[in-house]
């Protein structure tokens, strides 16, 4: 089953920076610079220093890396560059949800959000320019897809994010892989990532502490469920059914919803590990006590699972209504009722339009 997936429905590639762009200093592993550094002649302890500059003490240029010889510093300076990430906008939330904004070096324009919880900040990273996968209900597949984001970029927003939360003694201590675009249409960068976000000689972010959400390509559920590690996994579901899921989501055509299921088991088993399954509530569409009957149905052969029921958020080019108070608690109850475990996601950042793709829509809006 799992060699066939692989086998088949392989996304097509989308459009890349210039191949000939130097590449990022974020683009690297600790192990690359090892490589780099081994290729160029130079003594093996300078990769872990040049590692230590970009993630430990976060610098935005070479010649702050004092303790590398200069003609190092000239070698890195011709070899790579630093993501431009320009402000474009900053919004912060009475919760403390801060979203930024930002302009990318080909003019393009991601997001990035900063929530604060009571067990610290997390940080949600956007992993692709726009988004292909069309979900009905979602602002940011608005325009269609533009690119991958490489490696450094999807890093950079961490970066950036640490070095704000620097100024008040804070750091980044959760990371969700949930903004704009779908990180397993972007699997290397999105693998790269999570390596180096948890690299002990960098930021050094608990595995355990960094969640990735992925509409269901099915194949790299199932190579994400061999990569050995010990980061959590989200599915957005949204609907208990194949005809359901499918007007609403159409990657669903792609990846069948019994396949995806048969998938979810397979991560369960090899891992031991959890799946949240994230199931957005639209009023009359999705939430009704025969759809929440359904889904318990479908998730009572999978105990390692959990429901977080999300009200969905308005967005202007869609028709969806949120559900009543009445109809998320019912289905919520229902669930629970069939030994389900559910939650109902704390809105956060509401007053300035965190939900994903939002930000970015208004932008492009705006520069038409």
């Amino acid at each position: 089953m799992e060699e066939q997936n692989q086998a088949t429905n392989t996304p097509p590639k989308s459009k890349q920076l210039p191949p000939d762009l130097k590449p990022f200093v974020y683009d690297y592993t600790l192990e690359d610079w090892q490589d780099w550094i081994a290729a160029a002649g130079e003594a093996k302890f300078r990769a872990g220093q040049i590692f230590e500059w970009l993630h430990v003490k976060r610098v935005s240029s070479f010649e702050e890396m004092t303790n590398l010889p200069k003609s190092l510093r000239d070698k890195l300076e011709a070899g790579f560059q630093f993501v431009t990430l320009t402000e474009i906008a900053k919004y912060q939330s009475t919760d403390g949800t801060v979203k930024f904004l930002f302009e990318l070096a080909d003019k393009n324009a991601i997001e990035t959000v900063i929530m604060k919880h009571s067990y610290g900040n997390s940080v949600c990273v956007t992993t692709q320019v726009g988004c292909r996968i069309g979900c009905t209900f979602c602002a940011s597949t608005l325009g269609g897809l533009k690119r991958d984001l490489r490696p450094g970029e999807i890093i950079a927003q961490v970066i950036k994010a640490q070095k704000m939360l620097d100024d008040s003694g804070e750091r980044v201590s959760s990371i969700v892989i949930m903004g704009i675009g779908e990180p397993f249409e972007n699997y290397d960068a999105t693998m790269k990532f999570l390596r180096v976000m948890t690299h002990p000689k960098g930021l050094n972010i608990g595995q355990r502490h960094i969640t990735v959400s992925t509409s269901g390509i099915v194949p790299n559920i199932y190579k994400f469920a061999d990569e050995n590690m010990q980061v959590n996994l989200a599915i957005s579901i949204h609907a208990p059914n194949d005809a359901l899921r499918s007007k609403l989501m159409p990657v669903n055509r792609r990846f069948p919803f019994a396949d995806l299921i048969a998938a979810c088991k397979y991560y369960i088993e090899k891992t031991g590990r959890r799946i949240t399954f994230e199931y957005a509530l639209m009023g009359g569409v999705n939430d009704q006590a025969e759809h929440a009957e359904e889904l318990a149905q479908v998730l009572s052969g999978m105990p390692l699972s959990h429901v977080n029921l999300i009200p969905v958020n308005f967005v202007a080019e869609r028709n969806f209504v949120r559900s009543t108070k009445n109809d998320i608690f019912n289905f919520q109850r229902i669930l629970q009722n069939h030994k389900v475990n559910a939650t109902i996601r704390r809105e956060q950042g509401s007053d300035i339009a965190a939900a994903c793709g939002q930000l970015r829509a208004k932008h492009l809006e705006l520069k038409k």
